[in-house]
């Protein structure tokens, strides 16, 4: 059985930066048949790209690249920088600006992993929404 799926890949240069990806993703979420009607779970996905983006640019120091890629079941959301090291969650004081998003992209996904390659790592967080459009990809639309 074929595997059928969908997805798209950009770069992001720590100039052109996060909304640039937010707004990206938002574009590529309305082309898929459950988004419309779980809009939470888009929230979701545009939230996450949002801090993986971010913790790119800053902590990595790096550009970006975002890959989002629609199986059918699960839309997994892929973000690629220059660091090796693999982000961790922290437990930041009262009052800092940073340190909430590897948690908070954990919070929303329903996995989150990270792999090291040869160049950087990759962070791929998986969403699965649950209503009934989410089935298999047509042939027309890949």
């Amino acid at each position: 059985m074929a595997v059928k799926a969908m997805g798209w890949a950009h770069a992001f240069p720590m100039t052109q930066g996060v909304r640039a990806g937010r707004q990206w993703t938002r574009d590529h979420l309305a082309s898929l048949p459950w988004a419309a009607d779980e809009p939470d779970t888009a929230d979701a996905i545009v939230l996450a790209v949002s801090e993986l983006l971010t913790n790119a640019h800053i902590h990595a120091h790096s550009d970006a690249s975002l890959v989002l890629t629609w199986d059918g079941e699960c839309l997994h959301v892929s973000v690629h920088d220059e660091d090796p090291t693999l982000p961790r969650q922290r437990e930041p004081e009262p009052g800092e600006t940073s340190g909430r998003g590897v948690g908070i992209v954990r919070a929303l996904a329903d996995d989150l992993g990270a792999t090291c390659q040869r160049h950087g790592k990759t962070v791929t967080a998986c969403f699965r929404p649950s209503g009934p459009g989410r089935g298999d990809v047509d042939e027309g639309d890949r």
